[in-house]
């Protein structure tokens, strides 16, 4: 008879994340919000990509990696975005990119990992490093092409239509991702076969 698995802190941050988007999306549909309804179910579309993401690629992301990742989509779509909190807590969209650059750093050092495992293959901790640093920076930029195109074909006002704007959440992806890097540099130099754990 197969065991059923437990469930763990993330699965319950998850599963509250459903059900906190699933009361949401009720309650402003009742009262005829559609712009809400639609953030309410894009962001149950979001952890519904992210959960058929991991199936997929047959992945286990560490716990810290998952967690950091639903407390990323809990603060930027959640609470900013379906709550209005942006108007609240000053600099939100700042904090927002600096805390992108860290965690995209961690997963392009984590897709690293499964590339390497997978070929049997060895990369030097400094190139490992590198590689999630510019993982994380190219995709600031990415994120930001995103924003200019669905600005410009949807009337969304991501951008405040402000290269000044752009440039400083690119800055601001940039510092976290150096953060990362540095953090990552530091555990390799005291634990030099610690980079690709699942600490």
């Amino acid at each position: 008879m197969k065991q059923k698995k437990k469930l763990t802190f993330n699965d319950l941050f998850e599963l509250s994340l459903y059900l906190i988007c699933l009361v949401t999306f009720v309650y402003y549909l009742v009262i005829g919000n559609g712009g809400k309804v639609f953030q309410s179910a894009l962001i149950i579309v979001v952890l519904l990509l992210l959960r058929g993401l991991i199936t997929w690629t047959k992945s286990d992301l560490p716990f810290a990696l998952r967690f950091s990742i639903l407390f990323f989509i809990t603060l930027a779509m959640l609470l900013a975005n379906l709550f209005n909190m942006y108007g609240v807590i000053p600099h939100l969209d700042k904090i927002e990119h600096l805390l992108s650059g860290v965690i995209l750093c961690f997963v392009g050092l984590f897709i690293l990992g499964k590339m390497i495992r997978r070929h049997h293959s060895q990369v030097a901790p400094s190139i490992a490093i590198w590689f999630a640093f510019f993982f994380a920076v190219a995709m600031a930029g990415v994120w930001e092409i995103y924003e200019f195109t669905v600005d410009g074909l949807l009337g969304f006002k991501s951008q405040n239509g402000s290269l000044y704007d752009t440039m400083l959440d690119i800055i601001c992806g940039t510092v976290g991702a150096i953060a990362a890097a540095i953090y990552l540099t530091c555990k390799v130099k005291r634990e030099p076969n610690s980079l690709f754990d699942s600490k």
